[in-house]
């Protein structure tokens, strides 16, 4: 029979975990800190949550005197993209490589998961290369087929570990029932691996939203400049705005939070059933 943790124990959990917990949250706050204050207070050394005469005006100016709409609805363009792309390949992907047996189809897995292995940084040149070669340098299009390409083998593994839970004798008794291949996977499998879609979606989002190196090497033309694009042309060599830069930096937390928080329910049946199997 389980005994309950000593008195003792469970505070010096609570004591580790809340001193974590303050080291994480501790420099949001002082970002939040920075874009609250006015101008001439933004190199203060006061700790205060709330700085004096705290101000809005940095918000105010982003939206009114920057580009930072813009860049907020190129970022959205080429994230939707990068997430729809990445659903639906991965989806279908997966399945194929979680319900048939075809040649090539272990080295097909071991080649997806070894890609993992190596930083994007090091796919930029031959990237550029094939971008410029195709014409989709400094296009969204372009950008999208990066962020694709590095976020598409993490999940069809995910997807992949996820069918693997699901018994295909589900998709036998759809077929005795008169579904074809195509119905079945899109009426019966497909609902069961919700879950494992949430977070695929999650991840190709996340993998364009924020991204900074890829876009800074594939888009040179400031019209089509994402969020970290945008807020970079905050700082120069001599002066950085500090004010603009940390308002910025929170907005563009802003969405992730909110789906972090929105799918939170299925977030952890999407990692954890996913790799029961491999």
């Amino acid at each position: 029979m389980h005994q309950k943790d000593p008195l003792w124990m469970t505070i010096v959990i609570y004591a580790v975990l809340f001193i974590f917990v303050a080291f994480s949250i501790y420099p949001v706050l002082r970002v939040v800190t920075v874009s609250l204050r006015p101008g001439d207070q933004l190199h203060s050394r006061s700790l205060a949550l709330i700085p004096d005469n705290a101000t809005l005006t940095s918000y105010v100016t982003l939206f009114t005197k920057t580009d930072f709409l813009r860049w907020l609805t190129n970022s959205s363009i080429v994230s939707l993209f990068v997430t729809l792309l990445g659903v639906t390949l991965a989806s279908t992907a997966g399945y194929a490589i979680s319900r048939f047996s075809f040649p090539g189809r272990r080295a097909a897995m071991i080649s997806l998961i070894t890609t993992q292995m190596f930083p994007a940084t090091m796919l930029l040149l031959p990237m550029f290369l094939l971008l410029r070669t195709l014409h989709l340098w400094n296009t969204f299009g372009g950008l999208v087929i990066i962020y694709s390409a590095t976020a598409l083998p993490f999940c069809i593994w995910t997807m992949k570990g996820y069918y693997d839970t699901i018994p295909s004798s589900l998709e036998e008794a759809a077929a005795i029932d008169g579904c074809g291949p195509f119905r079945a996977f899109h009426k019966v499998v497909l609902p069961l691996a919700l879950p494992a879609l949430v977070i695929t979606a999650l991840f190709s989002f996340m993998a364009a939203w924020s991204e900074y190196l890829v876009a800074a090497v594939v888009l040179s033309d400031k019209r089509l400049y994402t969020l970290p694009l945008g807020l970079k042309q905050f700082q120069s060599n001599f002066s950085t705005e500090w004010g603009l830069y940390s308002a910025g930096a929170l907005l563009v937390a802003v969405p992730v939070m909110v789906l972090f928080l929105s799918l939170s329910k299925w977030l952890v049946g999407g990692l954890t059933l996913g790799s029961v199997k491999g």
